[in-house]
């Protein structure tokens, strides 16, 4: 099966499910069906289903078989994605998400075109931070009510809790390091493991074994693989936030400037530039109003220290550390080739 087969039974069983929580909460309320369907757009409208695909392959490299139930287990990383990008775009004061707005700016439009009382950006926050927990809780949903073996749940419980809590960690360690100014590459590195490569990679990539009932020497394979191919991965996200092209990353160009993100490429920009380009950086990173022009001398200044070279150097290692200890694990044929294909998908990309 290739990845747009796995793609399509994904977005199934994310179709099925959301239809079906459709309606409990029409159940409740018909005011309700705005939630329903805000979800059900953002979940359904885009995403590379990177997560669903390494728990997949994960569980199949183990040796185990193919099913639907094991399908709509896996679907489940894709609600706590959805959690976490709500609340970032949130956090972040990001406008839009696939070129599309973003959840909290979505409800406070809705609030400003109903002409409802009080402030309108604040309902849009509410509402954002509501549905981003929604679609928390649901992964639980979704897990639990996919038909596997109630055996299999009870192994992959501890690595499904393990990853949100990693993920909501590194999100606050995102938030206070932009709020500190931390520019060191060490703590650059830490946010981008938790927040991001954890979860990506390597703990879908350990839920699928655990549900398989793998080996520890294959789960330790794959946290060897999954980990460096994670920060290789959040570090190509990286380089998209400052340099990606707004037509195919559906988001503003430079917004992770104006966010003011303590990125490995930010941090290696500070380590590589002279005292007056360090003081602009310091100066103009994260202010909200920067304009297009801003944007271009940061990325000079970005470009000019090293950073994106020294960047582009560390995903390649990175991802050639990942895929050395992909070549030495035990999986098989079929599995071994999708996960090196995986890894191409999660480090080449342009979105």
């Amino acid at each position: 099966m290739d990845r747009a087969d796995l793609r399509s039974r994904v977005d199934q069983v994310l179709a099925g499910f959301l239809a079906g929580q459709r309606t409990r909460l029409l159940g409740i309320d018909a005011a309700l069906a705005e939630v329903a369907d805000a979800l059900a757009e953002f979940i359904l409208g885009g995403g590379k289903r990177l997560r669903p695909a390494f728990a997949y392959w994960g569980y199949r490299g183990a040796g185990a078989p193919d099913s639907d139930q094991l399908v709509a287990a896996v679907s489940a990383l894709e609600l706590v994605q959805a959690s976490a990008l709500i609340h970032d775009d949130l956090m972040d004061r990001s406008d839009t998400r696939r070129g599309e707005p973003a959840v909290h700016r979505r409800f406070a439009v809705r609030h400003t075109g109903a002409g409802w009382r009080g402030d309108a950006d604040g309902f849009g926050d509410s509402a954002a931070v509501l549905l981003g927990d929604l679609a928390l809780a649901w992964s639980d949903e979704l897990l639990h009510g996919s038909g596997v073996d109630p055996r299999a749940l009870v192994r992959a419980r501890p690595v499904f809790d393990g990853m949100r809590t990693e993920v909501i960690a590194g999100q606050y360690l995102d938030v206070l390091t932009q709020a500190t100014g931390d520019t060191s590459v060490e703590r650059a590195g830490k946010v981008a493991r938790y927040k991001s490569a954890k979860y990506t990679v390597e703990r879908p990539l350990l839920l699928g074994a655990a549900l398989a009932g793998a080996d520890p020497a294959l789960a330790a394979a794959y946290t060897r693989f999954g980990l460096p191919l994670g920060e290789a991965f959040q570090m190509r996200d990286d380089v998209l936030g400052v340099f990606g092209d707004p037509s195919v990353t559906g988001k503003p160009a430079g917004d992770d400037l104006r966010e003011g993100k303590r990125t490995y490429l930010v941090a290696a920009a500070f380590a590589g530039s002279g005292p007056a380009e360090r003081a602009e950086l310091d100066g103009r990173l994260g202010d909200p109003k920067l304009t297009d022009d801003g944007v271009a001398r940061l990325r000079a200044i970005i470009s000019g220290s090293g950073a994106l070279r020294r960047t582009e150097e560390r995903i390649t290692t990175l991802t050639a550390e990942a895929l050395a200890a992909l070549d030495a694990a035990a999986v098989g044929t079929e599995a071994y080739g999708v996960l090196r294909d995986l890894a191409d998908a999660a480090t080449r990309r342009t979105v």
